[in-house]
C-alpha cells in the first residue's frame, strides 16, 4: 500500500479476537496463546486464511477499508525458546505472517489501497499484568528486533496492542520511528478505566506523545469492555482526540476473571454493536473498529452494521 493510511481519513474495520476465536471456537491449539506458530504448517496457514477472509468480505460489503493485523502479537524474542524455536525460526514465522497478509490483500475484491497490512507487536510479558517494567531504552531495544523484522517483511504500519504500561508503549513507538513506519499504540485498561499499572489513560497517551514528539499516528483501547473505558473518554480534554480506534472485549469481566476462565464469554454481539454506536456518536474521531478477546466475525459484523453511516470528524 502506498499513500496515507486510510484510517486517518475514514472509518475502517479490523478483525476480532484472533486467538480466542481460533482456540475456543475452532478448537485449534495455540501453545502459550501464540498464533504465530500456525505459520509453520500448511494447515495452520490455511486456518489463518480461513479466519481472515470473511472479514475482508465484510469490509467489501460495507465499502470499508480494512486493517489486516499479523498473527504476531506473541512473537517477540522472549517467546522463541518457550515456543521451542530458535530466534531465526521465530523471525521467519514473523515474515511468513506478513507474507500471508500480502497474499490475502492481492486476492481481495476491496481496493488494495484501502487494505492496510499491519505488523502486530504485543507486550513482552503478559497481556494483563505489566510484571517487571522495562525502562524506555530497554523497551525500544527489546521490541526493536521484531519491529525491524516486520519492517523488512513489508508492513505498511505497526500496531502495538494490549500495552499495559507507559514505558513499553513509548519504547515501541521509538522503535517504529527508527524504521520510519507509522504506529498505532493501543492500551488495555482495567474495569476502572486505568492501565494495569494504575496510570490513567490520559497520562499514558500524554506521556507517550511527550516522549516521542507525537510520533504515534493515533492511539487505541483494546482488551477491555466499552463499559470499562467509555466514561474516561468523556473527559473534555484534547488527549481524547488522539484515541481513534477501539478493539473491545465481548465480556464485561475483569482481566483477572478472564484469565481464570476455561470457557469463552462471547457476550452479546448486538449489544456490543450498539455500545460502539453510542461511543462513536460521542467520539466521531474514532475510525478503527474491531474486537478483542471473545469477539469474532459476529461481533464485528454487528459493530459494522450498527455504525454504518454515522458521521465522523477529522
Amino acid at each position: 500500500m502506498k499513500g496515507p493510511l486510510p484510517q486517518l481519513t475514514r472509518r475502517v474495520l479490523t478483525d476480532g479476537g484472533l486467538e480466542t476465536d481460533l482456540l475456543f471456537n475452532r478448537g485449534i491449539d495455540l501453545p502459550l496463546f501464540s498464533s504465530v506458530v500456525l505459520l509453520a504448517t500448511l494447515e495452520g496457514r490455511e486456518a489463518l486464511e480461513t479466519y481472515y477472509r470473511p472479514y475482508l468480505e465484510l469490509a467489501h460489503r460495507h465499502s470499508a477499508g480494512f486493517i489486516l493485523e499479523s498473527a504476531t502479537w506473541r512473537a517477540s524474542p522472549d517467546w522463541a525458546a518457550p515456543l521451542g524455536l530458535h530466534q531465526c525460526g521465530l523471525d521467519q514465522l514473523n515474515v511468513a505472517a506478513v507474507e500471508l497478509l500480502h497474499r490475502l490483500r492481492s486476492k481481495s475484491a476491496t481496493d488494495p489501497l484501502e487494505i492496510v497490512v499491519s505488523g502486530c507487536v504485543g507486550p513482552r510479558g503478559d497481556g494483563y499484568d505489566p510484571g517487571q517494567i522495562m525502562n524506555v531504552a530497554e523497551a525500544a531495544n527489546y521490541h526493536g528486533h521484531q519491529v525491524r523484522v516486520l519492517a523488512s517483511a513489508g508492513v505498511d504500519m505497526l500496531s502495538a496492542l494490549t500495552m499495559t504500561n507507559i514505558n513499553e508503549a513509548t519504547g515501541i513507538t521509538l522503535a517504529a520511528a527508527e524504521v520510519g513506519l507509522p504506529v498505532s499504540v493501543s492500551f488495555t485498561v482495567e474495569t476502572d478505566g486505568r492501565l494495569p499499572t494504575g496510570d490513567s489513560l490520559m497520562d499514558a497517551v500524554t506521556a507517550v506523545d511527550e516522549a516521542t514528539n507525537d510520533y504515534a499516528a493515533y492511539f487505541m483501547v483494546n482488551c477491555a469492555h466499552p463499559d470499562h473505558f467509555a466514561a474516561v473518554l468523556d473527559e473534555p480534554a484534547a488527549w481524547t482526540r488522539r484515541i481513534r480506534g477501539v478493539r473491545a472485549n465481548a465480556s464485561r469481566c475483569s482481566h483477572k476473571e478472564l484469565d481464570a476462565m476455561t470457557e469463552l464469554d462471547a457476550g452479546d454481539p448486538l449489544e456490543l454493536g450498539q455500545l460502539y454506536r453510542k461511543l462513536l456518536h460521542e467520539h466521531p474521531q474514532i475510525t478503527v473498529l474491531g474486537g478483542c478477546c471473545g469477539t469474532d466475525l459476529r461481533h464485528v459484523t454487528a459493530i459494522a452494521e450498527a455504525c454504518a453511516r454515522l458521521p465522523m470528524s477529522s
